[in-house]
C-alpha cells in the first residue's frame, strides 16, 4: 500500500468514514493528519456545484459554469485533441470552484434512441466513445482535477435504473458495453470510476466482484477509486470487498455503521477496508495539491464552446448548396428555439451558464436584418394555429426561412425515457404549413437523440445543431453564414422509425429485467448488417466542400495476431474552401465461424485541408482489430482468415478497400451457434426466440417480472407496490402532488416522478441523511404488505419527530 504510515495512524471509526460521503458533495478529510475534505460534485459538459450563498436544491441552484456543447454533440467532432482543449477548460473552471473531481464523462452506449439521458453519452460506437472520453478526462486531469468515468455498466436507459437487471451475454458486454470503459480507463486513468445503479446480469453494479475487481483492476489495471452513483449502494460490506470504495452520498451514519460493526465482528477484514482506504487517501492527497487560489477566463471559455460547437455540429442536408447563406437574401427566422435556445440536458448535468447566446440575437450582431416568428409556445405540444399563422406570414415575405424546431425540455431528461421518436406535433404542423408556401427552407434541429423525420423532403437543408451549450446559438450562425465550415459526423444512426431499431421489442424491458436480446448488434452494426435502410447512417455528415479519397494500401498483406498493421491514403479537398473530412477505417471478417457484423469502425482521423490541399493519412490496427471476445477462454481471440479493410465517410459511403490475411497464434474453440442460434448469422434479431437467446447466454433466461404474490422487500419500490391496497393509493398520491407541483408534466415532473416512484425502499434510508430510519422503512413495507398496518404505520410515526428535526440538514446539503 502507499499510505501505510497513514492509514497505522488512522481509527477505525475514520477509515469508515473515509469510505462515505460527508454530506452530498464532499468526502470526509482527517484534519489532525492534515487531509482535508474535498468536493465531487456533477459534469461533465460543464461544472454543476452547489451555490451555498443560495437556498434549495442544488438542481436549480448552482454556481455560473461554462456549458459546453454535451456529449452527444461533441462526440461528432471526432476529435479527442478538441475534447483534451474542452477538459483543459473544465478543469481551470473546477480550479476556481475548489472541485476536485467532475463527474464524468459518460460512456453508455446508446442502444436505444429513447434513453432519456442520451444526450449525456457519445456514441453507439465504443471505440469512438472511448477515443473522445479518453480525450477529455486527459485534459481534466492535466490540470490536477479528477474525472469520474460513469456509469460501469450496461446503463442505457432511465427506466427502473435503481433496480433494473441487465441480461447481457458476456461477448457483447465485452464487444459492447465495456470497450468504451476498458479505452478510456487504458489511455487515460480516469482518478475514478462510478459505478451504475442497475444490476448486471443479477448481480448489482456496486456489488459486482467481477466487475469492479476482476475487469476493471486486475485486467485493465485501473488504480484509481470506484465511487458509487449517488443512492446506488445495494450491500455496503459486500460492497467494499467487491472493489466499492466509496459511497456517495453520505447515508447519515447508516452504512458507516455496517462497515465498523463488520470488522468488529470479522465479516470484513480490516486489510480489505485498508486496501479502499489507501486508494481514497491516494486521492485525497493528489486533490490537495491544487486546493488553491485560481480565476479562470470566462470569455476564453465562452469562445472555447462556440468553437466546440460549431466543430461539432452535422450538416445533414444541404440540396443545390442552399447553404451558407448571405446577406442579400431576406430572411425569415421562425421558431422559438432561434431565442430561447434548448441548449443542454435536463437532471443532474444541469449548468448554470455564465451567458447564453441565441441565433437570432447572434444573426443581429452579424449584420442580418431577419423576420421573426415563435410558430408555436415551446411549453406546448398542441399547434397554437394562430402562432403559425403569423409563422406563414413571415415565410410568406422572405426568400429563405430558417425553421428552428426539436425536442424541447419535457422531452429528454435523466429519470425518465422517451415512449417515442416523434417531434412536438406544434413543430411538425409548423414546418408543414411554411413548407407550403416557401420551399426555400431550412430546418435547424434542437435535442439529444434521433427523431423521426416526415417532413425532411420538404426542406432545402437541414442542420443537427444537437444541444450545443451556452455558445450554440453564434456556432449556428457560424455555420449557417459560412464563417465556419460544418465538419461533425453522427456519432449515431439515425433510423426512419423507432420499430427499425434492434431492441425495439426489448427496450426498456419489464419490471425486473431488461434483455439485451440484439447481443452485439448496436447501431449501425445492426442496420448494415441487416441491410435495413437509415434515414442518416452512422458517420455522415456533409461539408461545404468536396474531399477525394485515394491510394489506400496496407503495410504488410499477411500478418499474425501478434502484430500491427498501418493502413494508409490520402484525403485530397478538392472544393473551393477549407475544410475537415473525418476518414473512418472499418474491419470486415470475410468468413466467421461466430456471427459478427458486417463491419465495425476500427479507427478514424479528422483532417484538417485547405482548397487543393492533399494529405496522407494512416491509422494503426492491432490484434483488436480483429478479434471477436471468445467466451470458451474469456478472452479476445482472432478466427484466421481474410479480412476487409474499408475507408469511408460514413459506415455507408465507402470509398477505398484493401485486406489483409491474419493468422491467429491461439489454438481455440470457437463458438459456433449456427445450429443452436441461426437468427443471429442473418442479424435476425428483432423476435429472438427463448432458445436462441438462451443459447448465446449461456444460461438460462433469467424471470422477467416479480410474481405478485411475492412480498416486497428493501430493494422493490413503491412501483412494485402498485397492485397492493396501500401501494395503489400512494402511487396515485405520489402522481398527483408532483404533477400539481411541477406544472401538470414535464422533465422536472417526470424526473421527479420516477425519483419517487422507482427508487428502492433502502434508498429511502440510505440517501435520507437520517431521515427515514431503516425502522421506519420496515414500517413502510409492513404497510405496503398488508402486513399488520397499524403496526406498520406505529413504526413510521415513532421514527417522525426525529424525521422532522433531520430535515433541515438534509435540504441544505442537496
Amino acid at each position: 500500500m502507499k499510505h501505510q504510515d497513514i492509514i497505522s495512524k488512522l481509527t477505525l471509526q475514520e477509515k469508515v468514514n473515509l469510505c462515505s460521503g460527508k454530506d452530498f458533495w464532499h468526502m470526509y478529510g482527517v484534519p489532525r493528519l492534515g487531509l482535508p475534505s474535498i468536493c465531487l460534485t456533477d459534469g461533465p459538459h460543464g461544472l454543476r456545484k452547489k451555490d451555498e450563498s443560495v437556498s434549495g436544491s442544488s438542481l436549480n441552484n448552482s454556481v455560473p459554469a461554462t456549458c459546453f456543447p454535451t456529449a452527444v454533440t461533441t462526440a461528432c467532432s471526432w476529435d479527442p485533441d478538441l475534447l483534451y482543449e474542452m477538459g483543459e477548460a473544465l478543469g481551470e473552471e473546477c480550479l476556481q470552484e475548489k472541485v476536485s473531481v467532475i463527474l464524468g464523462p459518460g460512456v453508455n452506449m446508446k442502444r436505444s434512441p429513447l434513453c432519456g439521458r442520451n444526450f449525456e453519452y457519445f456514441s453507439e460506437d465504443p471505440l469512438l466513445a472511448g477515443e473522445v472520453a479518453a480525450g477529455l478526462i486527459n485534459g481534466v486531469q492535466s490540470k490536477g482535477i479528477g474525472t469520474s468515468l460513469k456509469h460501469f455498466a450496461a446503463n442505457s436507459q432511465e427506466a427502473r435504473r435503481m433496480k433494473i437487471d441487465s441480461v447481457v451475454d458476456e461477448r457483447a458486454l465485452r464487444e459492447i458495453y465495456l470497450s468504451a470503459f476498458e479505452i478510456a480507463v487504458k489511455k487515460a486513468q480516469p482518478w475514478t470510476v462510478m459505478n451504475a445503479y442497475n444490476r448486471l446480469n443479477g448481480t448489482y453494479c456496486s456489488d459486482n466482484h467481477w466487475l469492479q475487481t476482476e475487469v476493471l483492476r486486475d485486467e485493465w489495471g485501473f488504480n484509481g477509486i470506484v465511487v458509487s452513483d449517488w443512492g446506488a449502494v445495494n450491500d455496503r460490506v459486500v460492497g467494499l470487498k467487491a472493489g466499492n470504495d466509496l459511497e456517495m452520498p453520505t447515508s447519515g451514519g447508516y452504512n458507516s455503521g455496517k462497515l465498523y460493526d463488520a470488522v468488529l465482528s470479522g465479516k470484513l477484514d480490516e486489510a480489505d477496508l485498508d486496501k479502499a482506504v489507501d486508494r481514497l487517501l491516494d486521492l485525497i492527497i493528489k486533490s490537495k495539491k491544487t486546493l488553491c487560489e485560481y480565476t479562470y477566463d470566462k470569455e476564453a471559455h465562452h469562445a472555447l464552446a462556440r468553437k466546440v460547437a460549431g466543430e461539432s455540429m452535422v450538416l445533414l442536408k444541404n440540396d443545390d448548396s442552399f447553404l451558407p447563406i448571405s446577406k442579400d437574401k431576406k430572411i425569415g427566422i421562425i421558431g422559438e428555439l432561434s431565442r430561447a435556445p434548448r441548449y443542454q440536458g435536463a437532471g443532474s448535468s444541469n449548468i448554470n451558464p455564465t451567458k447564453l447566446d441565441n441565433a437570432f440575437d447572434s444573426f443581429i450582431e452579424a449584420g442580418y436584418a431577419p423576420l421573426y416568428a415563435p410558430g408555436y409556445d415551446k411549453k406546448s405540444d398542441k399547434p397554437d394555429y394562430a402562432l403559425i399563422a403569423d409563422a406563414v406570414s413571415v415565410a410568406e415575405k422572405s426568400d429563405i426561412v430558417l425553421l428552428f424546431v426539436g425536442l424541447t425540455e419535457d422531452y429528454e431528461s435523466e429519470g425518465y425515457d422517451r415512449s417515442h421518436m416523434e417531434l412536438p406535433q406544434s413543430h411538425t404542423e409548423l414546418i408543414e404549413a411554411v413548407c407550403a408556401v416557401n420551399p426555400n427552407a431550412a430546418v435547424i434541429l434542437f435535442g439529444g437523440s434521433p427523431v423521426a423525420m416526415p417532413w425532411l423532403g420538404k426542406v432545402k437543408a437541414l442542420l443537427n445543431a444537437y444541444l450545443g451549450g451556452q455558445a450554440g446559438g453564434s456556432a449556428i450562425v457560424d455555420i449557417l453564414t459560412g464563417k465556419v465550415n460544418p465538419s461533425g459526423k453522427l456519432a449515431e444512426t439515425y433510423p426512419y422509425a423507432l420499430s427499425d431499431t434492434p431492441c425495439f421489442n426489448n427496450f426498456p424491458g419489464s419490471t425486473k429485467t431488461v434483455e439485451y436480446r440484439e447481443s452485439v448488434y448496436i447501431g449501425y452494426r445492426y442496420y448494415d448488417t441487416a441491410g435495413k435502410d437509415v434515414q442518416f447512417p452512422f458517420g455522415y455528415g456533409l461539408s461545404y466542400t468536396k474531399f477525394e479519397y485515394s491510394g489506400a494500401r496496407v503495410s504488410k498483406k499477411n500478418i499474425k495476431d501478434t502484430d500491427t498493421v498501418k493502413v494508409s491514403f490520402k484525403i485530397k479537398n478538392v472544393g473551393d474552401v477549407a475544410g475537415a473530412e473525418i476518414a473512418q477505417v472499418y474491419v470486415s471478417d470475410r468468413e466467421s465461424t461466430i456471427f459478427r457484423p458486417k463491419k465495425e469502425l476500427k479507427g478514424f482521423k479528422k483532417v484538417f485541408l485547405e482548397p487543393g490541399e492533399e494529405k496522407s493519412v494512416s491509422v494503426e490496427l492491432d490484434k483488436r482489430a480483429f478479434a471477436y471476445y471468445n467466451t470458451n477462454i474469456h478472452d479476445w481471440h482472432v478466427e484466421s482468415g481474410d479480412f476487409d479493410i474499408l475507408i469511408g465517410a460514413s459506415s455507408r459511403d465507402i470509398r477505398l478497400s484493401t485486406s489483409v490475411h491474419v493468422d491467429s497464434t491461439v489454438d481455440a474453440e470457437i463458438p459456433d451457434f449456427r445450429v443452436s442460434a441461426p437468427a443471429y448469422y442473418e442479424a435476425d434479431i428483432m423476435n429472438v426466440p427463448d432458445g436462441q437467446f438462451a443459447a448465446v447466454l449461456g444460461r438460462e433466461i433469467p424471470q422477467s417480472a416479480r410474481p405478485a404474490a411475492e412480498p416486497l422487500d428493501i430493494n422493490c419500490s413503491l412501483e412494485d407496490a402498485v397492485n397492493s391496497k396501500w401501494g395503489k393509493r400512494i402511487n396515485a398520491l405520489i402522481d398527483k402532488v408532483l404533477s400539481l407541483n411541477f406544472n401538470a408534466g414535464g422533465s422536472s415532473s417526470g424526473m421527479m416522478k420516477a425519483m419517487a416512484l422507482q427508487i428502492p425502499v433502502r434508498d429511502f434510508v440510505a440517501m435520507s441523511g437520517g431521515v427515514f430510519t431503516e425502522e421506519m422503512a420496515n414500517g413502510l413495507l409492513m404497510i405496503l404488505n398488508g402486513e399488520n398496518e397499524g403496526k406498520g404505520l406505529g413504526k413510521i410515526l415513532k421514527g417522525l419527530a426525529g424525521a422532522i428535526a433531520k430535515l433541515p440538514t438534509l435540504l441544505k446539503q442537496i
